[in-house]
């Protein structure tokens, strides 16, 4: 065996492994469903509407003179917590089906 063939080898098997694992990796890194947002004007304020799935999980109320914020369900139970956060993550009760 040349010492050509010897480094050729390695890299072929590595080459191979990378081509398999990139093929896998994106039905492992599906995104998360995009919400839903509806939006409505309620006086001085902003008031959106989350859904993933048909299930409201956050509502962002922007007032006209302060800063927005979230109130969030964490856990499908309907009880919302306010949540001083420029975002909110989809939780996953609202992914199950």
């Amino acid at each position: 065996m040349t010492s050509r063939s010897r480094t050729t080898a390695p890299l072929t098997s590595l080459l191979l492994t990378l081509l398999i694992a990139g093929s896998v990796l994106p039905a492992w890194a599906q995104p998360a469903e995009q919400p839903s947002i509806t939006s409505q004007q309620d006086g001085q304020r902003t008031i959106d509407e989350y859904r993933v799935n048909g299930k409201l999980y956050a509502i962002r109320i922007v007032p006209a003179d302060s800063k927005p914020y979230f109130l969030y369900d964490d856990n499908g139970d309907g009880d919302f917590t306010r949540v001083e956060a420029s975002r909110v993550a989809v939780p996953a009760w609202v992914e199950q089906e």
